[in-house]
């Protein structure tokens, strides 16, 4: 193991990434409380989709290889997609949204992980999967972070001036300042306000219990630096995930539509 990040011992490693792995076998063999045989069912699918993300930055933290990674996503997002059919099925909504990137931030802060995760890793063959899955819920033209994180990879994305939640703004004004000092104080500052901002996630201060903790990364900082440019040299703390970004940058990334840059 060659952790990326402190909190993480040898022996929480490997058992804990052994129990995530085994999540989904474990729900196979075993039956779930639930009002219902489809609500067992999503709430099932629920457990293994998240199971599977954790898995995948537990690696990241433990330092597992970058293509090891990459070849994870496609389970991550095939978990989103089957939770998605098994909830749309409970609650009788087919295009409802697997997450609730409106009204919980540590659900949006899920969805433009994985988005980062997809495009620093190279995967980005992924994304019209994964931003279908909310777009259809009518989340797509909403949000200018993530929209700015898929322009340059999806066709005909909105240009919009609003976003869910307040933690984004300064990596936003990162993307659109014309003071050229200005993105790499702005990406200080928000990975200073990362993990506070997100108090209330289940997986803030898991790191106290020893047991649950997959690691803490802000990796769409590191995606919106990897896709404008950005000068993160100055950016000291742990959340940011410099060697995936230091990874990426080993290819080049698309081009940014035009109406973009002229926001």
């Amino acid at each position: 193991m060659n952790r990326r990040q402190v909190f993480l011992s040898h022996k929480q490693y490997h058992d804990f990434l052994e129990s995530l792995a085994g999540e989904e076998a474990h729900w196979q063999a075993h039956s779930m409380m639930a009002d219902s045989p489809e609500q067992e069912a999503s709430l099932k699918a629920s457990s293994v989709r998240r199971a599977r993300l954790h898995h995948l930055i537990l690696g990241y933290t433990g330092g597992a290889p970058m293509e090891q990674l990459a070849r994870e996503l496609d389970g991550v997002i095939e978990g989103y997609e089957d939770y998605q059919r098994k909830m749309g099925v409970y609650e009788e909504r087919p295009d409802i949204a697997p997450l609730n990137i409106e009204d919980y931030p540590d659900e949006y802060e899920e969805y433009v992980q994985v988005i980062s995760l997809c495009i620093l890793l190279q995967r980005s063959d992924l994304l019209p999967r994964l931003v279908l899955l909310q777009d259809r819920a009518g989340f797509g033209g909403q949000d200018t972070l993530i929209e700015d994180l898929l322009k340059a990879y999806l066709p005909d994305r909105e240009d919009v001036d609003q976003w869910f939640h307040d933690v984004s703004t300064p990596l936003i004004r990162a993307i659109y300042t014309e003071d050229p000092d200005e993105p790499r104080e702005l990406l200080v500052e928000y990975c200073n306000q990362w993990y506070e901002a997100f108090e209330q996630a289940p997986w803030h201060d898991s790191h106290l219990d020893g047991e649950s903790y997959f690691g803490y990364w802000a990796f769409e900082a590191a995606a919106v630096a990897y896709l404008y440019g950005l000068d993160d040299s100055a950016v000291e703390h742990m959340v940011f995930p410099r060697d995936l970004l230091e990874y990426a940058r080993r290819f080049t990334p698309p081009p940014i539509p035009q109406q973009l840059a002229q926001h």
